[in-house]
């Protein structure tokens, strides 16, 4: 982004996001605020979709990049690219997508989106950490990232990561095969551990869109606890899951994403984000919500607050 930003700098200096973006983005246009760029930050709904609406009204004659993640990486929505993508071509505005979660997850057209600048990473598909892509349609300008050599057509200097590379392109090759069958598998066994969930523990909240969803994605808050001795006793259990994005795991503050949906702290705090895999079986779910069960339970039983509200619950 800031390549094409600097690139496009002498056309206008606005860029559009939304509020809900990893934060390889918004740290990005923080970073561009600092350097004179103006950022429009958008909000979405209660289940994290952002209105192409909102993204038209905040167009403006200087605007040079619209940057929308393609599916959140914490509650799994998808958003509504293609028609993102068409209002951008129209204004004659580039067009970003941080496809990191959703590439060769569910199926991206490029063309069909118009889509002029993708990201993706290896890591997501099991192929190695360190490595990603980014798609650049033809005629895009981008200042160098690093100067130096004339490596990747002058964009980013340095020797290639040639074994990173390569574990890559394999591990798409892979993921790419198997797509729609992985598509079709993960998403029965989503929609059977969210209706498991919600009709075995109460006072649970599934977060992000219920239909407008990454097959593989299911984020829960649940009232009352708190979602870092949730993780903790899960683990114990064997069962590996994350309150938020991988790369806030040690802060403590709620996920700025629930909170961009509308959920209070005490809630947000709450929250527990499970990502299923070509691996997960039913019986692997069964045992996570029975887990589950148990723990929240255990954990409701010490907390004060869930004390007090059925006190109320019974005085009413």
């Amino acid at each position: 982004m800031t390549a094409t930003a600097e690139a496009y700098g002498a056309k206008g200096k606005h860029i559009i996001t939304t509020k809900i973006e990893h934060h390889a983005v918004l740290h990005t246009c923080e970073y561009l605020q600092k350097r004179g760029y103006e950022v429009t930050y958008l909000d979405v709904d209660e289940y994290g979709v952002v209105d192409p609406k909102s993204v038209e009204a905040a167009i403006r004659p200087d605007t040079i990049l619209i940057s929308v993640m393609f599916a959140n990486n914490e509650i799994g929505t998808v958003e509504p690219i293609k028609e993102i993508g068409a209002i951008a071509h129209e204004k004659g505005i580039l067009f970003h997508t941080d496809a990191v979660q959703a590439f060769c997850q569910i199926p991206i057209d490029v063309d069909e989106c118009h889509i002029d600048m993708l990201s993706a990473s290896g890591h997501k598909l099991n192929g190695p950490k360190g490595i990603g892509f980014l798609y650049i349609r033809k005629g895009v300008k981008i200042r160098s990232l690093i100067h130096g050599g004339a490596q990747e057509r002058r964009r980013r200097a340095g020797t290639e990561n040639v074994p990173g590379i390569v574990g890559f392109g394999k591990a798409v090759e892979i993921a790419a095969a198997s797509m729609e069958r992985r598509m079709e598998k993960e998403s029965q066994l989503r929609d059977y551990l969210i209706e498991k969930i919600e009709k075995e523990i109460p006072y649970c909240r599934l977060n992000g869109d219920r239909e407008r969803r990454l097959p593989n994605n299911v984020n829960f808050s649940f009232q009352y606890i708190e979602g870092e001795s949730l993780l903790i006793m899960l683990d114990m259990k064997g069962i590996c899951a994350s309150s938020g994005s991988a790369c806030t795991s040690g802060s403590l503050d709620p996920s700025h994403v629930l909170l961009a949906i509308g959920l209070p702290h005490e809630i947000a705090h709450g929250s527990l984000r499970l990502t299923l895999g070509d691996d997960t079986t039913k019986e692997d779910l069964d045992y996570v919500t029975t887990c589950l069960k148990e723990i929240v339970a255990r954990l409701r039983s010490m907390s004060p607050l869930y004390e007090d509200f059925l006190k109320k619950q019974k005085n009413k």
